[in-house]
């Protein structure tokens, strides 16, 4: 619990809010791999690309 209070702390948002936005951002990753997309995290200068594993 104690990285969510941390990451709500940061966020400035509630608990709720935070989980509710994670799992959006889960669902969102998860529709993507199941139609057969690969998803990609990319550094903000664009230096580096690497594929989301998700298990």
């Amino acid at each position: 619990m104690s990285v969510l209070e941390t990451m709500c702390e940061e966020k400035g948002l509630s608990k709720t809010a935070l989980v509710r936005q994670a799992l959006r951002l889960y669902k969102s990753v998860d529709d993507r791999l199941a139609r057969g997309e690969k998803v990609f995290v990319e550094s903000a200068d664009k230096s580096e690309k690497v594929e989301l594993m998700v298990l």
